[in-house]
């Protein structure tokens, strides 16, 4: 705060919160917010209703519970008063930042990221820890899928069935199942749907969550396909093992993001097939499935030893198949430690 001339900063809802005080506030329209000026103690101040949901931690932080008849708003710019900068969480609902610029018109308004997010992109120990045993339990997802059938399920189907398997295997929610077939393959991002999975199908199944012992999140790719796949699937497929295997080998400490994305892209591009490769190469992961850093043209942001990101290319065929391989990885000092296991081959199901 002190490097970037903040003069205090204000957390509401999102991650920056739990990551500082171990709070999750819930997404209420009644306000919560940490206030932590820079040479001051830190206030929790939270709805009264809320308060009991509060591990108090006294040498942290102050709780400051909130009364129905009270505003919010005036008790946040009391506590930041004679600020002239503010950092305020990238989360923060309109309407309370609307009212802290009205009753602090002095205040300049920053992201919060801006402060955050090189504390929570380098990873300790125990956080690699979390993301690791969440690896390894989307890892057992992917490998029991391998035994299931395809054929004849919908999509959506499939999906409940990985979500269901997600929280036996210790998450303790799912935040995304995401199962693509055939056509749909080729949409990144396909909302699982009522389509029928059929022979020669291929199936993109991307799926992560909240992992229970820790709250850190899990993030994996893998795609199948019924029956035996087609000379264009194989092919396509091919490629992107050895761009996904390249993206790994290029994410060592000290090289930029950038350039981790450009060593997966020109494997790709090299084969033909550069215009259907249409995201980043990966994004960081930890509280969340998506923060920084992210491995994208024009980040030039040096990997650190303790950033934990995703790589994971895909190649997307408009109106006839897509696919995707997507592992998190760690950097370390001694290179990419891959946290997923589990097989990366196009997996051949009934």
């Amino acid at each position: 705060m002190s490097r970037l001339g903040v003069d205090v900063l204000l957390l509401s809802v999102g991650a920056d919160l739990p990551y500082l005080t171990g709070y999750e506030a819930m997404p209420l329209e009644r306000l919560t917010m940490l206030v932590l000026p820079l040479g001051g103690e830190a206030t929790l101040i939270v709805p009264r209703l809320e308060a009991p949901r509060v591990e108090e931690r006294p040498e942290a932080f102050t709780v400051r519970p909130w009364d129905e008849t009270e505003d919010p708003v005036s008790i946040v710019a009391g506590l930041a008063g004679g600020a002239r900068q503010a950092a305020i969480g990238d989360r923060t609902w309109a309407r309370f930042l609307l009212g802290l610029q009205e009753a602090l018109p002095g205040v300049r308004f920053r992201p919060a990221t801006k402060v955050m997010s090189p504390l929570r992109a380098v990873k300790d120990a125990a956080e690699v820890e979390s993301l690791r045993a969440a690896a390894g339990a989307v890892d057992e997802v992917a490998l029991a899928m391998r035994d299931r059938p395809f054929a004849g399920r919908t999509e959506a189907g499939v999906s409940r069935e990985i979500v269901a398997r997600m929280l036996e295997a210790g998450h303790e929610r799912a935040n995304f199942a995401i199962v693509a077939s055939g056509p749909n393959a080729a949409s990144p991002h396909h909302e699982p749907g009522a389509r029928i999975i059929v022979e020669g199908d291929s199936v993109v199944c991307d799926f992560g969550g909240r992992w229970g012992g820790g709250g850190y999140c899990s993030d994996i790719t893998r795609t199948f396909v019924v029956g035996e796949p087609s000379s264009e699937l194989a092919e396509l497929y091919a490629v992107l093992r050895v761009a996904q295997e390249r993206g790994v080998e290029a994410a060592r400490v000290g090289t930029t993001c950038e350039d981790v994305d450009a060593a997966a892209r020109a494997v790709i591009d090299l084969a033909g097939y550069g215009e259907y490769f249409v995201h980043r190469t990966g994004h960081g992961i930890g509280l969340e499935e998506h923060e920084d850093p992210y491995l994208v043209r024009g980040n030039a942001e040096p990997l650190q030893a303790g950033h934990a990101f995703s790589v994971e290319p895909g190649i997307y065929l408009p109106g006839r198949c897509g696919a995707r391989i997507e592992d998190i990885v760690v950097a370390t000092e001694s290179g990419p430690e891959r946290l997923n296991q589990a097989p990366r081959d196009l997996a051949v199901v009934a």
